[in-house]
């Protein structure tokens, strides 16, 4: 992922405020951003997001046709913040879309049957993401996935021992704001006894990139 020095994926705390954009036009950040891009096309063969990010990046706007990528993305997507066309430009893109939700009556349903390469993986109340994760495995031979998401969702994961390695891009910016989304948000710990969900790292590489720009790779203790 990429996030500024004190570890903020966003540059505001409202939507229209998005490191992807604002990054491109802020001397300083301009001139290396473009190494982050590079390094996410390594990434594993498939993604996991949010329908929130997606929604933010504006695919349910767009019309042109999307070149397709050998990458699969997995949605987590409940409210659901993509529409139809979102999911059809997705699917259009991806080798497979995975949306998985709780919701019934989630657009994804009413286009799949015109695009077999959307899979939907349904919960009842709450995504289970450790079966999730299993499933995935099971079903469909996913060894490894990389995850791009929101601060929230990235927090739920660590928590539940479901990531094992963190690949961070860091921009040479202070960003600030108690309300900007980090790296990790969610729910804050309260308590010493609380202190166990805390994860530590192992350090594997540390890479300075170009234009103040540093790439961190750590591994996540068991």
């Amino acid at each position: 992922m990429l996030m500024s020095v004190d570890g903020k994926i966003s540059t505001g705390d409202t939507d229209i405020m998005d490191i992807d954009q604002d990054y491109k036009i802020i001397p300083g950040l301009k001139e290396g951003l473009q190494q982050y891009y590079d390094l996410e096309q390594e990434t594993d063969l498939f993604s996991l997001n949010t329908g929130r990010v997606f929604a933010k990046l504006g695919v349910n706007e767009k019309t042109d046709g999307p070149a397709k990528s050998p990458v699969s993305f997995i949605v987590i997507d409940n409210r659901p913040h993509l529409t139809a066309s979102g999911v059809t430009y997705l699917s259009e893109k991806t080798q497979k879309l995975f949306v998985v939700t709780t919701n019934k009556l989630h657009p994804a349903y009413a286009v799949k049957q015109a695009h077999p390469n959307i899979e939907i993986v349904s919960y009842e109340q709450k995504i289970d993401l450790a079966d999730l994760m299993q499933k995935l495995r099971k079903d469909y031979g996913v060894l490894k996935l990389t995850v791009q998401s929101g601060g929230t969702l990235n927090t739920v994961l660590v928590r539940e021992s479901l990531v094992d390695r963190v690949l961070v891009v860091v921009a040479p910016a202070l960003v600030g704001g108690k309300g900007t989304a980090s790296l990790m948000d969610g729910e804050s710990l309260h308590t010493p006894k609380d202190l166990g969900e805390i994860k530590t790292l192992q350090l594997v590489e540390t890479r300075p990139l170009k234009e103040s720009y540093l790439l961190l790779e750590y591994k996540v203790r068991k």
